[in-house]
């Protein structure tokens, strides 16, 4: 079944709120979102700032210990302007150097659907030529946490959250671990563009047309993020200090070769050794988020 929902309210927190649609397994829905200030397709106010979220989706079927997959269809942004700010994030620079920098502004952006590229709206003389290709993805989205909790979408875990990686596009699996009934699925906080790591605190804001279907994978049991695209398979740990991202998102991909793979630690290690790929996700946020890949064609040589 294919549901078009229209959001009226947005939510701050992950967590334990009234869904706004049940759907079941095997379900598409067409919505939208608004963006991280809360400004909709229009421009206009829809929602207060910090990251407000479409949702949340109670998917029918999902109980605890179960993993809630959801492919995004589509992923388009549905006006022609986005916002960044214009300064480096203090994390991301030496203390000495961040001290010395002014205070960021807001900037605006046009972006150019038909063309497929982003530029800024009023450019300085160094960035006047200056045009980025799009590359639309959703920085936040995820389940209801576990034990309850109701947790601000600045930051990310092992429900997902505002994770901001730029590799969640459009034909990208993601699986999550269901922590509650119904998983509760929400989603939001759309980017035209964004480079690793977020490193000014923004990609190129903005307000977005998603699709998206849902399937639950029951008793199948995961602890962080694991994702899917044409090439790769990855796993997503969000914490701080970045270690412990890195960490988190290490000891995923074990688990995903030893318990979908067939491997021993031993065989994980060695693999996983001569061909995992890293990406920092994000170093803004109150969790960091690292990305741990392994391509699809190493993978495929396995016997399991």
């Amino acid at each position: 079944m294919i549901h078009t929902f229209d959001p009226q309210l947005y939510y701050h927190t992950m967590g334990n709120h009234p869904p706004v649609l049940t759907v079941h397994d095997g379900d598409t829905v067409i919505t939208s979102t608004v963006d991280a200030r809360g400004w909709d397709q229009n421009g206009e106010s829809a929602a207060a700032r910090g990251n407000p979220m479409t949702g949340p989706f109670y998917v029918e079927g999902a109980m605890p210990g179960d993993t809630l997959a959801i492919r995004f269809e589509s992923i388009t942004p549905n006006r022609e302007w986005a916002w960044t700010t214009n300064m480096l994030a203090p994390t991301v620079i030496d203390p000495a150097v961040a001290a010395t920098l002014p205070a960021a502004d807001i900037v605006h952006w046009t972006v150019d659907l038909s063309q497929g590229v982003a530029y800024l709206k009023e450019p300085t003389p160094g960035l006047a030529q200056l045009k980025l290709p799009l590359r639309p993805f959703l920085g936040c989205f995820g389940v209801a946490p576990s034990k309850g909790q109701f947790i601000s979408t600045a930051t990310s875990g092992e429900y997902g959250g505002n994770m901001d990686y730029k590799g969640l596009v459009a034909g990208t699996t993601v699986y999550f671990p269901v922590s509650t009934e119904g998983a509760l699925f929400y989603l939001g906080d759309g980017h035209a563009l964004q480079g690793d790591g977020e490193i000014i605190g923004t990609g190129l804001e903005i307000s977005m047309d998603v699709q998206f279907t849902v399937s639950v994978q029951k008793g199948k049991t995961i602890s962080w993020p694991r994702g899917e695209t044409d090439t790769h398979w990855f796993c997503i740990g969000n914490a701080r200090p970045l270690d412990q991202a890195l960490q988190h998102a290490t000891t995923e991909m074990l688990r995903l070769l030893q318990e979908d793979c067939g491997l021993t630690s031993s065989e994980a290690s060695l693999l996983m050794g001569q061909a995992v790929e890293y990406e920092i996700a994000n170093m803004f946020n109150p969790a960091y988020s690292v990305v741990c890949k392994l391509p699809k064609a190493v993978l495929s040589s396995l016997v399991y």
